[in-house]
């Protein structure tokens, strides 16, 4: 969803190239602090506390941002489609996708959960093949083996030794969450409503399920000030403002592949937040890990840009 936000910008001619990139690096460093806010917040709450929470601020920063592109009549004219659509989607992202996702980091040290659930484009390559009905060539598969490496030596902590995973609930969340976010990314895909609307829609959906559930469960919401702040900071950067700060980027980018490929340092950078913020002590396993994995996504891209699908 890198692409979710399109700015009105695009129809200006010739945008200062710095900005694009300002606006990038803004996106990827904001990303790249979530994973360490999910584990703060997770410290105290719960997970149906902290989606409570984060889901419920993520609607009220869409809102302003809708109100603030002037979509707010394109919002209550979707139609009854943009619903149904919205009931779906909604029901994937926010509400399965971030707690299965939270879940996993309620488990798992962040090091681990953050690569496993950034195998989601090598998920999205595998899915594509059913839906999409696109082909898997040996030269695309290659690619895919090099990130399922990295995921292999992250769940066993670099141990092949014993080849036992350190939590397999915990792993199969974290990769639970990317498949996810694939199927929901395929779907988006397809949206034609404006984004910042549909993306509304949808959390507004979701934050609806969200609560829902909410009422049935045992689970207690209190939390401290601290976790609950950080509850409301995963609501703004991570569900909502930064896909505005990366939608402009892409769309004032001359060079879109240049910009998209900053948001692959956002996880290594996430390792550092992790260590100084979380206190994680930063395996070798885990940098090895998620090199492997990210190195297989921009290895997949590599070659789709060299070697392109022919049309059916």
């Amino acid at each position: 969803m890198t692409d979710s936000f399109e700015s009105e910008g695009s129809r200006h001619p010739s945008p200062p190239p710095g900005r694009a990139w300002g606006y990038a690096i803004a996106a990827a460093f904001l990303w790249s602090t979530v994973a360490s806010a999910f584990k703060l917040a997770l410290r105290d709450l719960s997970v149906l506390a902290l989606l409570r929470i984060a889901s419920l601020t993520s609607v009220l920063v869409l809102l302003m941002l809708v109100v603030l592109q002037g979509k707010l009549r394109e919002f209550f004219h979707q139609g009854s489609a943009g619903w149904r659509t919205s009931a779906l989607f909604g029901l994937l992202n926010p509400f399965l996708y971030y707690f299965v996702l939270f879940n996993a980091y309620r488990r798992l040290p962040a090091q681990e959960a953050q690569p496993l659930n950034n195998a989601w484009p090598v998920v999205l390559s595998l899915l594509a093949v059913p839906i999409l009905k696109q082909r898997l060539p040996l030269r695309r598969l290659l690619p895919l083996l090099v990130s399922f490496m990295g995921v292999v030596v992250i769940s066993v902590r670099g141990d092949f030794s014993a080849l036992e995973f350190s939590d397999p609930l915990g792993c199969a969340l974290a990769l639970g969450s990317a498949v996810i976010w694939a199927a929901f990314w395929l779907g988006n895909a397809r949206d034609r409503r404006q984004p910042a609307v549909a993306m509304l829609t949808n959390f507004l959906a979701g934050t609806c399920y969200i609560y829902l559930v909410s009422a049935f469960s045992s689970e207690s919401g209190g939390g401290s000030p601290l976790s609950v702040g950080a509850a409301v900071y995963v609501g703004c950067f991570e569900m909502g403002f930064t896909f505005l700060l990366w939608g402009r980027a892409v769309t004032l980018s001359r060079g879109a592949a240049a910009v998209n490929n900053l948001a692959y340092l956002s996880p290594f950078i996430s390792l550092v937040f992790i260590h100084f913020i979380v206190g994680e002590q930063i395996r070798t396993s885990s940098v090895m890990g998620l090199a492997l994995i990210v190195g297989g996504v921009l290895l997949q891209a590599l070659v789709g840009r060299r070697f392109p699908e022919s049309p059916a």
